[in-house]
């Protein structure tokens, strides 16, 4: 079991390379390809929204076909739309391989989820997932940060060149090495079950507050990340290497919940961990309001980051409990509707901006997150005693 870990690790590392490598590098990619640097913001919606839209469908198919078979699969679509992505001439073809990019993803992230609830306990489960968030954090920290030193040195095309060659390589490696697993996680492909383990997930009365929880946390945190360049750009700070150390300070943040977080369950329950993490975004999303120069900026970013896991990792172990027989389609379920939130807010914080402002548009996240905080302390605290 935990040999195979290891080598999916592997494959989420360097597919959450890719997840935030364009944020850092907007302006310069408005730049080389002439265009509106608020329309370039929209490839994060172009790799959420694809990413959330395609759960529906790849978390059951993972379930019948066979989930480390799926997470293969969807690695080598991954690495040939980061190819195109740095070779992309006009903004369509960039647009549409971010497309495919965030499809791919939406085949590796949520499968992985699934998988280690398959393979360890619940009471093990929130660890063995801290685990792997710290490889997906690791990939995310490097991925935004060395994605802005790329394109200092040699551009932004390299960036996605780059994570092509890594992706590629552990392509090679997940090739030779899991076949055999892959043969052995394989059930029975019959697409009756389909229907009827969405039924008994619905059933599950933590299905709705837990799914609409992490939509609710993807656009009232991610609906900023596209912007943070931008508002650095505005204050006078034009590196992309440094709107990268900043967003890779949210990252890292979720590294340092990772490492710590077997301590954190055995001093206090989950219900009080998503209190924390709630309160504790809002506060740190209230700092950022006042747009301090970039070094108060990365260390609100870092705690924002270990706060924001607080409240999501409690949430994503409730979903890998939704559902035992359709846990592939129960995990997929949680990645589209918080997906989903996270292509829907950077079109609302574009509006945001506009309408009132950055700094009143992040002290609504604040607001937002601090309520979702005390609703899911409220609700879990009361299903978990009745």
């Amino acid at each position: 079991m935990s040999s195979i870990l290891i080598r999916l690790s592997f494959i989420g590392f360097v597919t959450a390379l890719s997840a935030r490598c364009v944020d850092p590098v907007i302006p310069q990619i408005a730049w080389g390809l002439q265009i509106d640097p608020g329309a370039v913001a929209l490839l994060s919606t172009a790799f959420a929204l694809p990413f959330a839209l395609v759960q529906p469908v790849l978390g059951p198919i993972a379930d019948m076909a066979g989930k480390i078979r799926v997470m293969i699969l969807c690695l080598a679509v991954l690495v040939i739309a980061s190819f195109v992505c740095g070779l992309a001439t006009n903004f369509t073809v960039l647009f549409v391989a971010r497309v495919i990019s965030g499809m791919a993803t939406g085949g590796i992230f949520p499968v992985g989820l699934a998988l280690i609830g398959d393979l360890v306990p619940i009471k093990q489960r929130q660890v063995a997932l801290g685990r792997w968030l710290i490889v997906i954090m690791t990939g995310n920290l490097l991925g935004a940060s060395v994605a802005g030193v790329i394109n200092d040195l040699i551009g932004w095309r390299a960036v996605f060149l780059v994570i092509a060659g890594a992706g590629f390589a552990v392509f090679v490696l997940a090739g030779f090495t899991l076949r055999h697993a892959a043969r052995e996680h394989r059930p029975s492909f019959n697409l009756k079950n389909i229907p009827a383990g969405y039924a008994g997930i619905f059933r599950n009365p933590r299905a709705k507050v837990c799914y609409a929880s992490v939509f609710v946390e993807g656009f009232a945190i991610f609906g900023l990340f596209p912007f943070v360049a931008l508002l650095l750009l505005a204050a006078g700070e034009a590196r992309a290497s440094i709107a990268g150390i900043v967003l890779g300070g949210f990252s890292l943040g979720g590294v340092i919940y990772s490492a710590i977080v077997p301590f954190l369950v055995k001093r206090w329950r989950i219900e009080s961990l998503m209190l924390g993490g709630g309160l504790l975004s809002a506060l740190m999303l209230g700092l950022i309001a006042f747009q301090l120069a970039w070094p108060f900026q990365l260390a609100a970013f870092t705690v924002l980051g270990f706060a924001f896991f607080l409240l999501h990792g409690s949430i994503q172990v409730q979903a890998t409990e939704l559902s035992k027989t359709a846990r592939g389609a129960a995990t997929s379920l949680h990645a589209f509707f918080f997906f989903m939130g996270q292509a829907s807010g950077p079109v609302l914080f574009g509006l945001g901006l506009l309408w009132i402002g950055a700094a009143a548009s992040i002290a609504v996240s604040a607001a937002i997150m601090g309520a979702l905080g005390i609703v899911c302390w409220r609700f879990f605290k009361r299903t978990k005693s009745s």
